[in-house]
């Protein structure tokens, strides 16, 4: 009984997140939350719906609720990091992306998570081998490369810009234009 009626609430929350209907969503997943207070899918639900609508405070106390609960899960510890970053507490998103890299070596995502709070920290070394790892895992995609490049130039290294720049060519020429006129380095 009490497994229907989990489901009941689950699939509420999920047709009224169809609708468009946020607050009824959450107060599904409250009702949800007020039988099964340790549920992973309603507290990650409820954050990621929060955070969704500008409430960022109590999606981050969903989200450290959720890897108190999941201290071994990387996809958690990748999704509280995203959520610290989008608050501006750098350094704790530095830690959940490290944790979520640990649990997680090949989760792409976290990798470039970390590269990005690591630019915005200003420690471009490390930047720079976060962001490696990340085109490493996901090779065709441009973002991390765009990145890359961008420290590369920050770090006064044209010449490895432009190795970016030529390799993005192949594969994302808008991308690669985009820097070649941000950077001014054309090749």
């Amino acid at each position: 009984m009490k497994r229907l009626e989990y489901l009941r609430l689950k699939w509420r929350a999920i047709g009224w997140l169809v609708l468009g209907r946020n607050e009824a969503a959450l107060a599904a997943f409250d009702r949800m939350l007020g039988q099964w207070p340790d549920d992973a899918y309603a507290l990650s639900s409820r954050a990621h719906l929060r955070a969704r609508i500008g409430r960022l405070d109590a999606a981050l106390a969903d989200s450290r609720r959720l890897v108190s609960l999941r201290t071994d899960h990387a996809g958690t510890w990748f999704n509280h990091g995203f959520m610290l970053e989008a608050a501006g507490l750098w350094e704790e998103a530095l830690v959940a992306f490290q944790r979520a890299t640990a649990l997680g070596p090949d989760l792409d995502r976290a990798w470039y998570g970390m590269g990005l709070v690591l630019i915005r920290l200003k420690r471009y070394d490390e930047a720079v081998a976060a962001l490696k790892r990340n085109t490493e895992l996901q090779p065709m995609s441009p973002y991390g490369w765009y990145q890359l490049a961008r420290v590369h130039t920050d770090r006064h290294e044209p010449d490895e810009a432009r190795r970016i720049i030529r390799h993005l060519k192949g594969f994302e020429p808008k991308v690669a234009a985009q820097l070649e006129r941000e950077t001014g380095l054309a090749n």
